[in-house]
């Protein structure tokens, strides 16, 4: 009887620590210094892109090609993750395509940041956060994300 106890506890305090971690996802902190005045911030609807106006560079938000944030209203055992891909473009470049997550996690190669030519892009939230009675079809096209860029210094 004791063990079944235990068992019930245990279970108990890992959805709790899921809720928990669902609320830090959206608000993660990057390696980028936002104070700098070189770092631009934008955001960007799904299938859509941005020239920056402090770097030669062009941003487009291709898709989500992962989404298994636990949603809101639901016990899950993990919080999830999810993968915004991007294209990034240099004036006068050749597209490069960097997928960018809203939790690192290094077993599987998903990283909230990347470097690419020279500069450091980061995914600094992503939205609409899924609810129980959506899925990631029914939120195709809807997504939001915010994208935080500096030039490395040398």
């Amino acid at each position: 009887m004791l063990y079944k106890f235990i068992i019930l506890s245990l279970g108990i305090c890992a959805l709790t620590s899921c809720t928990a971690k669902k609320k830090q996802v959206e608000t993660q902190g990057t390696e980028i210094n936002q104070r700098d005045t070189k770092v631009e911030k934008i955001e960007l609807s799904e299938g859509n892109e941005k020239w920056l106006t402090k770097y030669p560079l062009r941003i487009k938000f291709r898709a989500i090609t992962e989404d298994s944030r636990c949603p809101e209203g639901v016990d899950c055992i993990w919080a999830g993750v999810a993968v915004a891909q991007i294209e990034v473009i240099e004036k006068g470049g050749q597209p490069y395509s960097v997928n960018l997550a809203t939790t690192a996690m290094p077993a599987k190669g998903y990283k909230t940041s990347a470097e690419v030519n020279g500069y450091t892009i980061a995914l600094e939230s992503l939205a609409p956060y899924p609810k129980a009675q959506h899925t990631t079809k029914t939120l195709k096209g809807s997504y939001k994300i915010a994208i935080i860029v500096q030039q490395k210094s040398n």
